[in-house]
């Protein structure tokens, strides 16, 4: 009786999420929430009148690009990781966080086309909600560029290094969530107009 008991708590340990991981899970829940929140408030709100609708830059299906093949480098890397090719995990890296930077560079392009084209945010209701839609993404992807530079800087340290792949998932998952998160709204900005 003994015995199983033992085996039922080190079953049970195995099945326990790491609290980074819970952390982040619950942040990207939240993260959701905000977002839905925000579309459906766009939705609602876009057949009052002087209600302005802009067009889509084409540079945002560029950057949508960028941001899906930062998705597959950075699952290839953390793959690399988990089989100790560090090289090719420091390479991945690398191209991943070069896209994201590209990202956010496209994304700045797109939205400066948007408001060199008279869709400034204290125009219409709809510029007001695409800038903060907008905005708070930009801010989400940043914290994600920032956290890939500090993944990037953690490769290259030549200190005594750890093979814990904690980290290096938590980044993974939540450039995932971001990669995703842009989809949807890119999705929704073009259906919605």
């Amino acid at each position: 009786m003994l015995k199983s008991i033992e085996i039922n708590s080190v079953s049970g340990q195995q099945k326990r999420i790491h609290p980074h991981k819970f952390t982040l899970w619950v942040a990207i829940g939240s993260i959701i929430m905000m977002f839905a929140g925000l579309t459906s408030a766009y939705i609602v709100k876009r057949d009052q009148p002087g209600w302005t609708t802009f067009e889509i830059p084409k540079v945002f299906w560029f950057s949508t690009a960028v941001i899906l093949l930062s998705s597959v480098t950075i699952q290839l890397a953390l793959k690399a990781f988990k089989e100790r090719e560090m090289s090719r995990y420091k390479n991945l890296l690398t191209a991943t966080a070069l896209l994201g930077v590209v990202f956010v560079i496209l994304q700045w392009i797109g939205f400066s086309m948007i408001w060199n084209s008279g869709i400034t945010f204290h125009g219409s209701g709809a510029a007001q909600f695409l800038y903060v839609i907008a905005g708070l993404h930009a801010l989400h992807v940043i914290a994600g560029v920032i956290a890939l530079i500090i993944m990037f800087g953690k490769a290259f340290s030549k200190r005594i290094r750890t093979y814990d792949s904690i980290p290096v998932e938590i980044v993974n998952t939540y450039w995932h969530f971001v990669d995703i998160l842009w989809i949807y709204l890119f999705v929704f900005f073009l259906w919605i107009q």
